[in-house]
């Protein structure tokens, strides 16, 4: 007779999973829409593919220099308070987009959203570990799975209802004030749900054990997890430098126009979205690292068609690729924080660090705007893609312990 399948998560933690789930909903939409944007402000303010990817340089740079301080500041006041810090940093960079557009020009756009990145490192170090600890262990990757699914929703919502408001007409379309404004004020409402919100503090067995700067240390003496952290850095090469990547590609090769070429991301990224929930479901019983094992093979087939350069082929087969890498981001982070306990919100802040690989796009776009090749760019996503397969691979050949 089958054991009964573990609970995704139980009635005790039923809503602050949902509160949590809500805010990678708010972070896909604010990642998605850097992805035209880029496009926008190069019709909009005459820049090269180069100069825009410092709007993915500038941002991801946010996370990478607030990783660890929102790590020792989560660790010291907890998840809520990290949460609705992150709120607050997020909704004022939207704001800030006001002046900065009475200014006029592309660089001070990028003070605001380093300031938006920085939120968005608060918010993710807080959401991502605590959504891995709202419930059974053995659901863990399921879960964040789930959870990252509305992540997806938000970057499919960004792309599309924002891309239409940028490429509309011959203008050049929409003012980038607008959706900005909107979205800053709706993220700091929520802060002020958040601030008022119950959201239970998960305490370790090893709770004892120390923590700060020191806990740091210790995860340096951990291989798989270093490993873990290589894996997350080279998945993010791969996903932010395509995302960045894909209007300028289509475009460039005369397959569409702007507004096409963002409702075409837009499916690309509701392709995205179905892996993200197809993949929750499928890892209720399909070991986690299988799954990432089978993804990754996928997503380098699909790259090195995208270099083949085969036409429909090569379409066809970077939409698909939006399948395959779907689970890599929360399968690789719930795997890296395996067994990791008192660690778990200190190896949290160094895996969202990882976001800086967006400034893979400034490569990407160098060769794009040196090279008569616009395929030949995605060597970089390649690589990135056949680093997560080496994770995998090594995860299952560990041995269980008896």
């Amino acid at each position: 007779m089958k054991s009964p399948k573990p609970a995704l998560t139980s009635k005790r933690f039923l809503l602050p999973f949902v509160l949590i789930t809500s805010l990678f909903f708010l972070w896909g939409f604010a990642r998605a829409i850097l992805d035209v944007l880029n496009k926008h402000l190069q019709n909009d303010m005459n820049i090269s593919i180069t100069q825009s990817a410092l709007i993915q340089v500038t941002t991801y740079l946010g996370y990478f220099l607030m990783a660890i301080p929102a790590g020792l500041f989560i660790n010291r006041r907890g998840y809520r308070y990290g949460v609705v810090l992150g709120l607050i940093l997020f909704g004022v960079g939207a704001l800030l987009f006001i002046p900065c557009a009475e200014a006029g020009t592309f660089y001070a756009f990028l003070l605001a959203l380093f300031i938006i990145g920085c939120g968005l490192v608060f918010l993710e170090t807080s959401a991502n570990p605590y959504v891995t600890e709202l419930g059974p262990a053995d659901t863990a990757t399921s879960r964040l799975n789930l959870s990252q699914s509305f992540n997806g929703l938000g970057s499919l919502f960004a792309t599309f209802v924002v891309g239409q408001y940028f490429f509309s007409g011959s203008d050049g379309g929409g003012s980038v004030v607008v959706p900005y404004t909107i979205l800053g004020v709706i993220v700091l409402l929520i802060a002020i749900v958040f601030s008022r919100a119950d959201l239970p503090e998960i305490s370790h067995d090893d709770s004892g054990s120390e923590s700060g700067q020191g806990s740091y240390a210790r995860l340096f003496h951990r291989p798989l997890f270093l490993f873990g952290l290589l894996a997350l850095l080279a998945y993010e090469v791969s996903e932010i430098s395509i995302n960045s990547y894909f209007i300028n590609f289509v475009t460039g090769e005369g397959w569409m126009d702007d507004r096409l070429a963002s409702v075409f991301i837009t499916g690309a990224l509701a392709v995205f979205m179905v892996g993200r929930f197809l993949g929750s479901w499928i890892m209720r019983t399909v070991k986690a690292e299988r799954m990432l094992a089978i993804c990754a093979t996928g997503s380098v087939v699909c790259i090195v068609l995208v270099l083949l350069n085969i036409g429909v082929v090569s379409m066809v087969a970077l939409t698909l690729n939006y399948l395959f890498e779907a689970i890599m981001f929360p399968t690789i982070f719930a795997l890296a924080l395996r067994g990791l306990g008192s660690l778990t919100k200190s190896a949290s802040s160094l895996l969202m660090m990882t976001p800086i690989g967006g400034c893979g796009f400034l490569l990407m776009g160098y060769l794009a705007d040196h090279c008569s090749n616009l395929v030949l760019p995605f060597f970089i996503p390649l690589a990135g893609y056949v680093v997560v397969l080496a994770f995998a691979l090594r995860l299952l050949g560990l041995k269980p312990r008896k």
